[in-house]
């Protein structure tokens, strides 16, 4: 379904500073070629990723397990608390990537979305509207009622084609539904560029028992991308989402092959910047103490040696600004998630940060 909107811990903080500082001076000022001492000034795109963490409306669908998110239900999640919930998810998505374009991400793919009356409302929060955001979403299998979805700024990105690619967990004897695949393919400012966006099973019962569910999402994602550079090996293609598996799990590194390092990287093969940034410890959420990178964003070869001189894969980070950290107590530098672990509104964000890729092109 596409719809109109209603008009619609990064690296390690010592080197942040340093190495925003160069990321700007490398897109707003200009590169000067030694060779022909001419100067070559480049255009900027960004592309995010973020878990709402449960983003419902208050309403009971009947079809889904979603009576906690009502005013009568566990979280007590009341209009007000929609409301303000709606203003957060959306004060995020205002800044996120600002420091580098004033548009923010041309394109964020969303998690834990509830249906499109969540992106309708959240689209046209004073926040963002003049952004003109507006979505691709389909109705999810998840027995919770919580999707994928992706907003985009029409500025920058025209939606050719759109549809959800079904996971088949019942294939490993798993009979509880996970979610689909969002797969969106566009014209990214003129260039073709394909978009997948994921929320893989979680490890409810435990890391082992689940893994192979997230293994089974991730062949899905796989055969996509094959397919995609079967036709055309230049394809440029982005995997983004909250994969439940960190960088080093057997679902990204064997599976979907991804690499470490650039020049590793093949033109049909993935690339995984959070591989290394995991490997120093940061990270997109805590649990029981240990930072995990489970938020990805990875991009194909297309995306690294394009032959066309269009967008090119730049940079990666994580947005842990300081306003969606706690900043007291035992989870003090972690999440400010939206509700406390006794299910109070705590008015925070969510229990995970956003991811960001930047994408270069030569004006």
């Amino acid at each position: 379904m596409l719809r109109n909107g209603g008009g619609f811990l990064s690296y390690l903080a010592a080197k942040k500073s340093v190495i925003r500082t160069l990321f700007l001076a490398f897109v707003a000022l200009a590169f000067v070629s030694p060779a022909f001492c001419q100067k070559q000034e480049y255009k900027i795109i960004a592309i995010g990723s973020y878990n709402c963490e449960n983003l419902f409306d208050t309403e009971d669908d009947p079809n889904k397990m979603d009576e906690d998110f009502t005013p009568t239900g566990s979280y007590k999640y009341t209009p007000e608390v929609y409301k303000q919930k709606l203003h957060n998810i959306a004060t995020v998505i205002q800044k996120m990537g600002t420091d580098v374009t004033p548009d923010g991400p041309a394109v964020i793919g969303l998690v834990e979305i509830e249906n499109d009356r969540v992106l309708k409302d959240l689209v046209a929060q004073p926040e963002i509207a003049g952004r003109n955001y507006q979505y691709a979403w389909f109705y999810t299998p998840d027995v919770r009622g919580i999707s994928t979805a992706m907003l985009y700024n029409p500025k920058y990105f025209k939606v050719l084609k759109a549809q959800p690619v079904r996971v088949p967990i019942e294939t490993i004897g798993q009979t509880r539904p996970t979610r689909d695949v969002l797969f969106v393919s566009g014209l990214l400012s003129g260039d073709t560029v394909h978009f997948m966006v994921n929320h893989w099973p979680s490890k409810s019962g435990g890391e082992a028992a689940s893994a192979p569910g997230r293994k089974l999402a991730a062949k899905v994602d796989k055969h996509i991308v094959d397919s995609l550079t079967g036709v055309n090996p230049n394809a440029k293609i982005i995997l983004m989402g909250d994969l439940n598996d960190n960088p080093t799990s057997e679902g990204v590194i064997e599976v979907l092959n991804a690499k470490s390092k650039p020049s590793d990287v093949a033109v049909t093969d993935i690339y995984n910047p959070w591989i290394n940034m995991y490997k120093k410890g940061v990270g997109t959420e805590s649990y029981q103490g240990e930072w995990n990178l489970i938020d990805q964003i990875m991009v194909s070869g297309g995306l690294m040696k394009n032959t066309n001189d269009k967008w090119k894969y730049y940079n990666a980070e994580i947005f842990n600004r300081d306003f969606l950290r706690n900043k007291m107590g035992k989870d003090k530098g972690l999440p400010h998630r939206s509700f406390t672990i006794s299910q109070v509104w705590d008015n925070g964000y969510s229990d995970h940060f956003p991811v960001l890729i930047y994408l270069v092109e030569k004006k």
